[in-house]
């Protein structure tokens, strides 16, 4: 098989329906948009969340708080996950993403201290939380602010 003969399974498709097309059609004249009104005419109808006059919920709803468009998001790493490296590696972002431990590098990697690190290894990151510093520097490692 190849790819031009590929063809859809039958009756996953139908035909369109040819409307305003004579009166034989079935479809003729107004075209199934009734007879007069605001939807019958070409480009009738109303904007998205419009209700009639009416307040629209999207305005009725009270507003809260804000969004911060500077703010940073860090990728976040365990101590646990520094475990697979050598002893006495500098671990970059670069080796992380190619170990597979970093999916997508954000706005930078932060090292939290959940778990225990067990070799004597220098970390490369944005940021490291106190716990994650103590814990680095208790098994003779080094943390190296990027």
């Amino acid at each position: 098989m190849k790819l031009h003969e590929l063809k859809a399974v039958p009756g996953a498709t139908r035909k369109t329906k040819r409307r305003g097309r004579g009166t034989a059609s079935g479809q003729g004249k107004t075209g199934g948009r009734g007879m007069n009104g605001q939807n019958s005419r070409s480009g009738g109808g109303t904007r998205l969340g419009f209700e009639g006059g009416q307040m629209p919920l999207y305005r009725r709803i009270p507003k809260r708080g804000f969004t911060n468009i500077w703010r940073k998001e860090y990728t976040i790493l365990n101590l646990d996950d520094f475990n697979n490296f050598d002893e006495g590696s500098v671990v970059t972002p670069e080796m992380l993403s190619e170990a597979g431990l970093v999916k997508q590098v954000k706005d930078g990697i932060k090292v939290l201290g959940e778990g225990n690190l067990e070799k004597k290894i220098t970390i490369q990151a944005q940021k490291f939380s106190k716990t994650a510093l103590e814990k680095i520097e208790s098994a003779g490692g080094k943390a190296e602010v990027i």
